[in-house]
């Protein structure tokens, strides 16, 4: 930047002897800073001057174009890898926070900051990069210029700047208004996208194709008026300027021919501060509309920085699975979301022992999923300890502790790529055992159906695995659980979606793994629960009953 206004200062300097060599060459030959360039060309006639003079101002010219040129793709190479950095950043750290920070916000934020808000943030880097660029080449310009003409020079940069201040302060509210719009409507725009294009069936069915079109029109339209209306404002001075410059040089041309010398004493002057002029209101400009992408930023940017705000945990590196080798133990534990909310659970002391097959069982909203949420350490206990062989887990020892569970929700997320890659999922393709997940998935009884189909286990399973049933999704992801080897199994009414014949199997097969893996099992039906050790019944009053299949049957 510093290098680019110094040959700006250059090239517009260069002007002045430029145009006076070509008009009286005869003048600059008899000056004495045009000797030592005569001496060394040995140049003999005032005529000769114009060839070497017009050659040093086309270099110094091109020199300072071309520097200016590799400036703007250093500063826009500069901006997008910022932005990609922040992007990588947010993503990283949003991946990293607690499930209850998931659960309370709305993932159409967060990918909106993500996608959207960084596009912004980059180009107001960009623009924040000119706006110093321009800022330091305005000074280079206006310092010729004060050189050339001291009177010219303080009026046209006072004027130019009182306009522009008073353009900024004008239009400051609604570059921020329209901040707040552009912010607030993008993330309205994307939760439209999320929940017409997600519950496209429940669409297609109802017939509600205009509701959620008109709740995207309703967010796009006022997004799209306020971007329009900040380019409109970022780039409309330009204009008023370029009309004003154009005036004040005929004014300029008029004052400069009535002086001693006439037209031929002013046409170098002149020149010089035309040129001065024509580089100077872009200059102008740019600063104007750089200034203008910043406030027009101003919400995306705070938006951003909140996410980049987000604490990362306590562990930096992937640690250590814990040892777990006795008991899981819960000792007065309660839960609830907030301070205002209900308990969930309250004063829970429950032990389950390593290697047994624990079921969990009890009427809607009576805390199953949310006790063994506790269990995998996504949620942490309002009150009471959960402990690992007599270990409590904390922040610290929460991720050590995840590395032994694997866990089968009742919704089964599946990625478009192949059934292979569903089950080994979140493991590079090239580092997938195959013979592993040809094993599981024999265990989760979902074997003999894949090798049926053409691809096998290379078959596309479509987005959110549509091309699947509700079965064939849940049998997936017990194979995805059975694959990472984990010492503790959690199925969170896994086999809701399963016949009763394939549910059966599948419990069969649980029942045959290796002793020493813990499995934890909510479900609906009491029956699923037959070949469980203990059954765990929680009730909305918040009691616990604990006993053996045949307990709860004559219960």
């Amino acid at each position: 930047m510093i290098i680019a206004s110094i040959l700006e200062i250059v090239s517009l300097g260069s002007v002045l002897p430029f145009l006076s060599v070509l008009i009286a060459p005869e003048q600059v030959f008899q000056h004495e800073y045009a000797q030592p360039l005569i001496s060394a060309l040995t140049l003999r006639e005032p005529i000769q001057l114009i060839l070497p003079i017009t050659i040093l101002f086309i270099i110094a010219v091109l020199v300072a174009g071309i520097v200016r040129l590799y400036l703007l793709y250093v500063m826009t190479r500069l901006s997008y890898a910022i932005g990609a950095d922040l992007s990588i950043n947010i993503y990283r750290r949003t991946l990293y926070q607690p499930y209850a920070t998931h659960v309370a916000r709305n993932s159409s934020e967060v990918i909106n900051s993500i996608m959207t808000k960084t596009n912004t943030v980059i180009s107001a880097i960009l623009a924040t990069l000119l706006l110093v660029s321009s800022i330091l080449i305005l000074i280079g310009i206006i310092a010729v210029l004060f050189v050339i003409d001291i009177g010219v020079a303080l009026s046209t940069s006072i004027g130019f700047g009182l306009l522009y201040w008073l353009v900024i302060r004008y239009n400051k509210k609604h570059l921020k208004n329209n901040s707040q719009i552009i912010a607030d409507q993008s993330t309205q725009i994307l939760k439209s996208l999320q929940e017409g294009l997600g519950g496209v069936r429940d669409v297609l069915i109802d017939g509600t194709q205009e509701f959620y079109c008109k709740l995207y029109r309703n967010a796009d339209l006022p997004m799209r008026r306020a971007i329009g209306n900040n380019i409109f404002i970022g780039g409309s001075p330009r204009y008023i300027m370029e009309t004003l410059g154009m005036t004040l040089i005929a004014g300029l041309a008029y004052v400069l021919t009535q002086k001693q010398g006439g037209m031929v004493a002013a046409i170098p002057l002149l020149g010089a501060l035309a040129l001065g002029a024509q580089k100077l209101l872009p200059v102008l400009q740019t600063i104007y509309s750089s200034y203008s992408a910043i406030k027009g930023g101003e919400f995306s940017f705070e938006d951003v920085l909140y996410l980049l705000d987000q604490p990362l945990p306590e562990y930096e590196n992937q640690p250590t699975p814990i040892r777990f080798d006795k008991e899981i133990k819960l000792t007065n534990l309660s839960f609830r979301y907030n301070q205002e909310s209900p308990w969930i659970l309250k004063n829970i002391n429950l032990s389950l022992k390593k290697g047994s097959n624990i079921g969990f069982i009890g009427s809607t909203g009576s805390g199953k999923s949310t006790l063994l949420d506790i269990i995998m350490g996504l949620l942490s206990a309002t009150e009471g300890d959960l402990f690992i062989d007599q270990q409590p887990i904390d922040n610290k020892s929460r991720r050590s502790w995840q590395m032994n569970i694997a866990h089968v929700p009742q919704n089964i997320y599946l990625s478009d790529n192949s059934i292979e890659e569903n089950i080994a999922f979140g493991v590079s393709k090239d580092k997938i055992d195959h013979q592993r997940v040809r094993k599981v998935a024999q265990q989760a009884q979902i074997a003999q159906l894949i090798e049926q189909w053409q691809e096998g286990y290379q078959t596309f399973v479509g987005e959110r695995g549509i091309r699947l049933s509700g079965g064939q999704r849940q049998r997936i992801g017990i194979a995805r659980a059975l694959y990472k080897k984990a010492s503790v199994l959690i199925f969170d009414e896994a086999t809701s979606a399963l016949d009763n014949e394939t549910e059966r199997e599948v419990m069969e097969a649980i029942k045959d793994l290796d002793g020493e893996i813990t499995v934890l099992i909510i479900a609906h039906r009491l029956t699923t629960l037959r070949n469980c050790d203990k059954v765990v019944k929680l009730d909305n009053n918040h009691a616990l009953s604990v006993g053996s299949y045949k307990e709860m049957v004559n219960k």
